[in-house]
């Protein structure tokens, strides 16, 4: 029975959605690779990575999907919403169009996501103030009428980085617990893992 032992007590699926451009590849490089680069190949598809924590005594693997904001990748974005457990809404803010759309994304999520999916705002790139077209009570207000929590983070000069992704991790560790503990183990099942390999390795916009 020992082979069925595993390293981690309960897996988590995150996903990162988002209009094209406003840094999603980049926060998750700062945040699992502890990496930022100035240099951009837009994300096609999808892709993920896997980075194992440790909250609240709990071993917990995080796998963080990545995906593409294009209108055309779209259909393959939403199909990834399914077996989501908490959802990180970005925008840029220095692109309005990109905070407007997060209304947009938050239709998706309830079109196509779990209905108890645990979500958060980030508004990106705080560290470009100069060229802020979104300020910051503009966000915490969006995030309050969602009744989600808000950060604004800089994957550049990381700033709020680790504290978004661990605080939706927590929120939703916490909610699989209460439902029964055993179900971020179950998870694996809900989404092909080799799906992304063959689109290679990526950076995009930050």
């Amino acid at each position: 029975m020992a082979r069925h032992e595993s390293p981690f007590d309960m897996q988590i699926k995150l996903l990162m959605i988002g209009d094209s451009g406003v840094g999603k590849t980049c926060l998750l490089l700062r945040y699992a690779s502890d990496h930022f680069s100035q240099t951009f190949i837009t994300t096609i598809g999808i892709d993920f990575k896997i980075k194992n924590i440790e909250l609240d005594t709990k071993r917990v693997k995080l796998q963080i999907w990545d995906t593409a904001g294009q209108e055309r990748f779209r259909t393959i974005t939403t199909s990834y919403f399914r077996g989501a457990q908490g959802i990180l809404l970005v925008y840029d803010v220095t692109d309005k169009k990109s905070f407007q759309s997060i209304r947009n994304w938050v239709a998706q999520i309830q079109q196509h996501a779990d209905v108890h999916v645990n979500k958060i705002l980030i508004g990106n790139k705080c560290d470009i103030d100069n060229e802020r077209e979104v300020s910051t009570e503009e966000g915490a207000q969006l995030a309050a009428e969602y009744g989600i929590q808000f950060f604004e983070t800089s994957a550049k000069n990381d700033i709020n980085v680790e504290k978004g992704f661990i605080t939706v991790a927590r929120e939703v560790k916490n909610r699989l617990m209460a439902d029964g503990g055993s179900q971020g183990a179950r998870t694996q099942g809900n989404v092909a893992l080799s799906a992304p390999a063959k689109g290679g390795k990526k950076s995009s916009c930050c």
